[in-house]
């Protein structure tokens, strides 16, 4: 696997600055022929993990195998912002469940913040966790008419003082995270329940009762496909889910002096209501990592494989950065990467099971997946299992989505409409008191 490059003197991609952190794992054991196990999950991020983990702890009679093609956490659970939130995925409208059903999935995902750093707490993962909410920021007119503000721009700045800041919400069920941390640690307790983890293993192909690899054909009752971004990769998915690119770049360590300029003191997470969005955190060493969308997405679902971003994108970060915080201007840049997650033509998460053919799926997060895998890890648990429980009523079970557009019309569509995104928030930013009819559009054609 590739070292990070320098882009503008940047150290770009080796997965993420996470991995930088912490060291890169070693992939462990590959699959060794041909094997049989009850449950096979394709896929070795947090959806998978966390679906082996609650599995292996409800009936740990079952031999599972997880199949990774790189390493455990090699994808967008170990490049994210770190945020574990309780934000609903998609469009709530669109979940067709009524409000009843909307509030119990928002409750859901609000348990699973604390059942993840509970989870945490007991398997003695340290991931650098702070629960100090989240602040959704409005940096002009326009942002501050669609956000439900509960801080005015006096209370906002005894928080965090902000360039041109307007309002913003608060909400305390949100948690900083580091994900390589974090993945690391799920997959050492996966491990440790008796789950085979098998690295280096691509697979190629999935039928009822089993899947292909280079390495060998996996026979198994349970076949559960858990690859949010990547899954465009697996033969007849690919117009499934697309693979949205996003993009963080992270600074060197502030000093003393520029922390107490810019405030920033509770650790709380920060993102701001425009509408090509960006999300940040204060690091456990004392940094601000930052995110938004660079390239949204590549031609024919095709996915980056060693987390290199565009040095554009990289440029396009730091002017948001400064933007934020004028006063760090003049700040180093100390890594810069990307990665994809998983979008649904409707901009909702599913989670399904077939008991008649024994295949499965989770995913489709749109970005807030790192609390939503652990839901549907548990979800996933109950379907396979033949529970019916609140988990398996909940309106993301089942949910049922077309598919993509064929290219060149998808990679057409995605791009013209990220420059309308674009072009909303320069109009926006410019003194428009209102959403941008610009935006109001792209809304109705891309589902969000």
């Amino acid at each position: 696997m590739s070292r990070p490059i320098r882009t503008a003197g940047v150290p770009n991609g080796g997965v993420s600055f996470w991995y930088e952190q912490i060291g890169r794992p070693v992939p462990g054991p590959p699959l060794s022929g041909d094997a049989t196990a009850d449950v096979v999950i394709v896929g070795g991020g947090l959806t998978g993990l966390w679906t082996a983990y609650h599995l292996a702890e409800a009936d740990p009679s079952l031999t599972i195998r997880v199949l990774e093609a790189e390493f455990a956490g090699f994808g967008a659970s170990g490049r994210n912002g770190g945020w574990l939130s309780s934000e609903l995925p998609g469009n709530a409208d669109h979940y067709g469940a009524g409000p009843d059903g909307v509030q119990r999935m928002r409750a859901a995902l609000s348990a699973s913040v604390d059942a993840v750093i509970a989870t945490a707490a007991r398997e003695g993962i340290e991931a650098d966790i702070v629960k100090g909410g989240v602040l959704h920021v409005a940096r002009s007119q326009a942002q501050a008419s669609r956000l439900d503000a509960d801080l005015d721009q006096a209370a906002l700045a005894q928080r965090i003082r902000i360039a041109g800041a307007v309002s913003a919400r608060f909400d305390p069920q949100c948690a900083r995270v580091q994900p390589a941390k974090l993945v690391q640690g799920v997959a050492a307790a996966v491990r440790g329940r008796g789950v085979q983890i098998h690295e280096q293993t691509r697979v190629s192909a999935i039928e009822p009762g089993w899947v292909r690899t280079a390495r060998g054909v996996v026979t198994a009752p349970v076949v559960l496909r858990c690859l949010e971004g990547f899954t465009a990769g697996l033969a007849g998915h690919r117009r499934e889910w697309l693979p949205m690119n996003s993009a963080i770049v992270v600074t060197e360590p502030l000093t003393e002096r520029q922390w107490a300029e810019i405030g920033w003191e509770g650790c709380e997470l920060l993102g701001d209501e425009a509408h090509a969005y960006c999300y940040a955190q204060r690091t456990a060493d004392g940094r601000i990592a930052l995110g938004g969308r660079g390239r949204p997405y590549r031609y024919g679902s095709r996915a980056d494989r060693d987390g290199r971003t565009q040095e554009w994108t990289i440029e396009s970060l730091r002017a948001t950065l400064v933007a934020l915080f004028p006063s760090l201007r003049d700040i180093r840049l100390d890594h810069a990467w990307c990665g994809v997650l998983g979008v649904p033509r409707d901009w909702c998460a599913s989670v399904d099971f077939d008991p008649a053919t024994g295949l499965g799926h989770a995913g489709g997060y749109v970005g807030s997946g790192l609390t939503a895998t652990h839901l549907a890890g548990r979800t996933l648990t109950d379907l396979v299992l033949g529970r019916s429980t609140e988990l398996t009523a909940l309106p993301w079970t089942g949910h049922q989505v077309r598919r993509w557009e064929p290219e060149p019309l998808r990679w057409l569509g995605v791009h013209a409409l990220y420059a309308a995104y674009r072009a909303a928030d320069r109009r926006e930013d410019d003194g428009l008191r209102r959403t941008s009819l610009i935006a109001r559009a792209a809304n109705r054609i891309s589902g969000r």
